[in-house]
């Protein structure tokens, strides 16, 4: 029971009501059990059997178990005279994150392809604590985001006086923290989440001498763990199976123009989001404007700074010290001349390119088919603009219909952007690693690539119903969401994709419950489903100022299991409620 304080005076009382089974899963449970109180682990088995619910189990011994799993974490009970469900038994099995969930858990996918043939989990500027000017840099950011999963991590490496490397944002108030303590964070951390290789970006500001002590730190902190690899002469990267445990070094010589790019895109002003939960993805696009300034600056950015990188990389090799060169797997870089030579592929090559987010807009649009030939063979990373102060995101789809591998974000921060990269990476047991869909990768009879540009027909259509939602109680203070009641929740669906399958509805709003039931049902055409986000968030309706916050998720619609599902909410960093969670029913037709 829940009180709620009105006129100072009297009070409002409320019941906390334990959610009970809705129709549809009374309408399963009836089916199977055969109009009995009472489903056997037989009928059980045919439920997952029919609804293909390889994740539960097929076998008859499968059912047992899960029927046992039940009773014991419903009724605390060690051991049951009876072997069977109640309806109530089985709406818990249902709305159990744990038991039901709605993408799997493990590592499912090739692994056994080249590196570049897979979406890495990639943060931009791994070590800063906060905003981009003034914040602390830190291992801890690092630690936290290799804990989550991300797998390539980069650092800013420059002078700390003649003789020391410290890591920070060059040209910032950002206070620095020393190299040995992010390598350090780096060793104790790569390999907690996922056991697949760990790629750190280097941007380098240092002196040949100062490389040499770099590369004996690097060497002396990873050891073994090290790989090497000469990309320079290099037809196909090794598989993310066959450098599991390793850590490899992607960086290119030293250059100070990268950074300085971000400022001649002619922008200014400080990027901020719009609301607590971060702008709608389509809004993250770049104006028109701001391309345009890119446009004018396109020759000059990809022409006068990329010559003049690519003579102190041809004067600077000589310079540098062996052991650090040896050091770099993935060798960075940009060849002279503009965009399109910078996409030109190498058959005896393999590199990395980095694009800002505005660039690859630009390159889509006029080089799509170039982009696509060149993301099959060799790295291509995007960064955010300059002017994300806040550590704001862009919309990551863009790089992924291109075949981009690192879509590099600003882990620290949080919005709609950072949610639809932390869906796109459960994918595949959360690994790190994505492989990308086969389009990507395809070559016609006449060198013919995916066109992102290109409009196709539906090829799946989903069916999403949202049932009930529970949870919030206990997650949330009472006062919360709304001091005099219980709160008004609804929630948006939609879908995050290609610009065809873009989509947001919301359902009704439930007012004065904590355990809201909708029942209501969407309908999504999806001409791209391999690289589909289900968008999931829930609110809390104010109908005098902006409406509360309740929960998020971002699903991949290609690993969503059929059925009834219990679907975890996350807050707005990405982290987990412990009971908050919905129910509802995935159905592709």
């Amino acid at each position: 029971m829940g009180s709620y304080r009105m006129c100072l005076i009297f009070k409002r009382k409320f019941r906390v009501t334990e959610p009970g089974p809705v129709d549809d899963v009374r309408d399963v449970f009836s089916r199977y059990a055969e109009g009995q109180a009472h489903m056997s682990p037989e009928q059980l088995r045919k439920l997952m059997a029919d609804e293909r619910r390889e994740d539960l189990g097929s076998s008859l011994e499968d059912a047992e178990r899960l029927v046992d799993e039940v009773l014991r974490r419903k009724h605390h009970i060690a051991k049951f005279t009876r072997r069977n469900l109640t309806l109530e038994d089985f709406n818990y099995l249902l709305f159990s994150t744990e038991l039901n969930p709605p993408i799997g858990d493990k590592v499912h996918q090739n692994m056994d392809a080249p590196l570049s043939h897979y979406f890495i989990f990639t943060g931009h500027n791994s070590y800063l604590t906060g905003n981009q000017l003034s914040s602390k840099c830190s291992g801890l950011p690092i630690a936290d985001a290799l804990r989550k999963g991300v797998r390539v991590v980069e650092l800013d490496l420059w002078p700390r006086g003649k003789d020391d490397v410290c890591v920070k944002h060059g040209g910032t108030l950002t206070k620095a923290v020393k190299l040995g303590k992010c390598l350090e964070s780096i060793k104790a951390n790569a390999f907690t989440t996922s056991k697949y290789p760990v790629i750190i970006t280097l941007e380098d500001h240092l002196t040949p001498k100062l490389q040499c002590k770099v590369a004996k730190m690097i060497t002396q902190t990873f050891g073994e763990m090290l790989y090497y690899h000469d990309s320079e002469s290099c037809k196909e990267f090794p598989s993310p199976e066959e450098l599991k445990g390793k850590i490899l070094i992607s960086t290119k010589p030293p250059k100070e123009y990268l950074e300085a790019n971000d400022a001649k895109d002619g922008e200014k002003g400080k990027d901020s989001d719009e609301d607590v939960w971060g702008k709608e993805p389509e809004e993250l696009i770049s104006t028109q404007s701001e391309l345009d300034k890119v446009s004018n600056n396109i020759n000059y950015i990809n022409q006068d700074d990329e010559e003049r990188g690519s003579r102190d990389f041809d004067t600077s090799c000589s310079l540098q010290a062996p052991e650090y060169k040896r050091l770099i797997a993935i060798h960075a870089g940009k060849p002279k001349g503009g965009l399109k030579m910078a996409l030109k592929v190498d058959p005896d090559k393999i590199r990395r390119l980095s694009l800002s987010e505005q660039l690859l807009e630009k390159a889509v649009a006029s080089h799509g088919a170039d982009v696509i030939r060149f993301t099959q063979k060799n790295f291509l990373r995007i960064y955010p603009k300059g002017t994300r102060f806040n550590s704001s995101n862009y919309k990551p789809q863009i790089g992924w219909m291109s075949g981009a591998q690192m879509i590099a974000f600003n882990m620290q921060g949080y919005g709609r952007a950072l949610w639809l990269m932390q869906g796109m990476f459960r994918a595949n047991g959360g690994c790190g690693y994505v492989k990308k869909p086969d389009f990507l990768m395809n070559v016609g009879p006449n060198g013919e690539v995916f066109d992102p540009n290109e409009n196709s027909h539906p090829k799946k259509t989903l069916k999403v119903k949202v049932l009930m939602g529970d949870g919030w109680h206990l997650d949330f203070k009472k006062t919360h969401f709304d001091r005099y009641s219980p709160p008004d929740f609804y929630v948006r669906v939609g879908i995050a994709g290609a610009p065809a399958d873009k989509a947001m509805e919301k359902t009704e709003v439930k007012y004065n419950t904590w355990t809201p039931i909708w029942n209501e049902e969407f309908t999504f055409q999806l001409t791209v489903p391999q690289l589909a986000l289900l968008r999931v968030e829930v609110h809390e309706y104010d109908n005098n100022e902006k409406d509360d916050f309740g929960g998020q998720t971002c699903l991949p619609v290609s690993e969503l299991r059929q059925g009834i599902r219990a679907v975890p909410l996350f807050n707005r960093k990405g982290v987990k409620y412990s009971s908050t969670r919905l129910l509802m029913r995935f159905e592709f037709v």
